[in-house]
């Protein structure tokens, strides 16, 4: 697309953990062999599980070991020992060292000339008093401490994770910004007490064109979810949300915003830590008048229905949290910025 990558331009931490061609094999085995009702966790088969089961089992290969061929022999022959009973349970051939000795070299000229410890790059842009920019890849429910477990990925996705993995430490990090919908989705397993199966979902998903990006997978749709919301924006730190897909609710009459959960007769505002009450949740719903006109485009929050002004500022109320910025459509100028988070 015209942009040069260069050393310059691009750092790869040296002390990041590889995800070999050994994992993803790995991942697809496992899900497979899960038939029990419920025990498929709906991973992307991208190996990135059992990449981090390498690296918290201190076994992993770091791209730092690309520059030296008899550490990646012995770290070889570490993941060898633990690997090849998994995969035998599994139906895998034993992994062939030689051959993952080759393709680790092959690669090491290609990605060494960008190594660097990137703790230390982004040390020097702080000092320097440069603004530094840190985006989360997954949603708050899929971290491995605070999501709906086990149905998450393998590692810390809220925002504390920013200074952590970086590096940086928590000093470093400012405003918090938390993307949301102006509904609710998920992709794959696991509990979703919102979720739909009528009309309505068929409208969100297909006017949202709600299909995952990286998998390919439909995703889940369901009214938005103020418990939840509310409960990430406590455990993410965040300041403000961008909230997105406003002009997704156009044209429905009615519209429900999840307040609680009743679980065994008992309201709760918060999502419980029990996979069994989790799945138990039944959601306690708001109703608020829908709009017809379209709020798609919409660059001015003062030309936003009144409706749709009553179901932003009733989000506002229910999550704790300002929306900084408004998304009427999928095109990047089409946003209204409700706060300036450097402004205060």
């Amino acid at each position: 697309q015209g942009v040069q990558i260069s050393p310059e331009l691009l750092t790869i931490a040296d002390n990041a953990c590889l995800i070999l061609p050994i994992h993803p094999a790995l991942d697809v085995a496992r899900e497979a062999a899960a038939s029990a009702p419920g025990a498929k966790i709906g991973t992307t088969g991208r190996g990135i599980g059992p990449a981090y089961e390498d690296k918290v089992g201190r076994r992993a290969i770091r791209v730092c070991d690309l520059a030296n061929e008899e550490d990646l022999k012995t770290k070889i022959e570490r993941l060898r020992s633990h690997h090849d009973p998994l995969r035998a349970g599994l139906g895998l051939e034993p992994i062939d060292p030689q051959a993952l000795l080759q393709q680790l070299l092959d690669i090491a000229p290609k990605i060494l000339p960008y190594v660097k410890p990137a703790w230390r790059v982004l040390d020097q842009a702080q000092k320097a008093g440069k603004r530094i920019l840190f985006e989360g890849a997954q949603g708050a429910f899929l971290d491995v401490d605070h999501g709906t477990y086990p149905y998450v990925t393998s590692s810390n996705t809220v925002a504390g994770q920013a200074a952590a993995g970086s590096g940086l430490g928590p000093r470093g990090v400012g405003y918090v910004l938390g993307i949301v919908k102006a509904y609710t989705t998920r992709v794959g397993e696991g509990p979703f007490a919102c979720e739909l199966d009528d009309e309505v979902a068929e409208h969100l998903a297909t006017v949202g064109r709600e299909v995952g990006v990286n998998t390919g997978r439909a995703r889940r749709c369901g009214w938005f979810d103020a418990v939840l919301v509310r409960q990430s924006v406590a455990i993410n730190g965040i300041d403000g949300i961008a909230l997105t897909k406003l002009d997704v609710l156009d044209g429905l009459k009615t519209l429900k915003i999840c307040v609680g959960y009743r679980v065994n007769g008992e309201v709760l505002d918060y999502l419980p830590s029990s996979l069994k009450d989790q799945a138990a949740a039944e959601p306690v719903f708001e109703e608020l008048e829908g709009w017809s006109e379209s709020t798609g485009g919409v660059r001015s929050f003062k030309d936003i229905n009144a409706n749709a002004i009553k179901y932003v500022r009733r989000i506002e109320e229910l999550i704790g949290a300002p929306v900084a910025l408004l998304s009427t459509s999928p095109e990047r100028d089409d946003t209204i910025l409700m706060r300036d988070p450097f402004q205060g």
